[in-house]
């Protein structure tokens, strides 16, 4: 019996970075963290690779979980930091606000880098940040009517 979806697992080079851009700007906490080594069998089963090592926090606000890793080892690829949400693969993470007008000056104000400010469409109001590895997030507004 499927539930739902439990989280979204990002990959970062500077763990404590994005840790503290999602607790900091975002009012996750951390549920769990630890690191793991070559010789955890469960993750060279689980990651279909021979060795693993690095570290994870699981960060939580209510029911939503964002799964933050920083691999040591395999060395990962460096992300490209300019990705655009048409490209293949996860585009975006998308948090639901209450004003966004709000939302968005006080994230602009905290240095966050944003494509544009906040869009109606339709039944929402949204605009997308980027965290400081470059994964977007988009911030979304439902509105109680459309609007033309």
């Amino acid at each position: 019996m499927f539930v739902g979806i439990h989280h979204t697992a990002i990959s970062t080079p500077d763990l404590e970075r994005s840790v503290g851009f999602y607790r900091d700007h975002f009012g996750f906490a951390p549920a769990f963290d630890f690191a793991w080594d070559e010789s955890n069998e469960g993750f060279q089963r689980t990651h279909a690779l021979p060795e693993t090592r690095g570290r994870v926090v699981m960060l939580e606000r209510g029911d939503s979980r964002l799964e933050i890793f920083e691999y040591a080892k395999p060395v990962p690829r460096p992300a490209d930091p300019h990705r655009r949400n048409v490209e293949h693969g996860i585009a975006h993470v998308s948090f639901e606000v209450k004003d966004i007008e709000a939302e968005y000056a006080r994230l602009r104000d905290a240095g966050v880098r944003f494509q544009s400010e906040p869009v109606p469409q339709n039944t929402i109001k949204c605009c997308y940040c980027r965290d400081p590895d470059g994964n977007v997030i988009e911030l979304i507004e439902y509105f109680d009517h459309a609007v033309g």
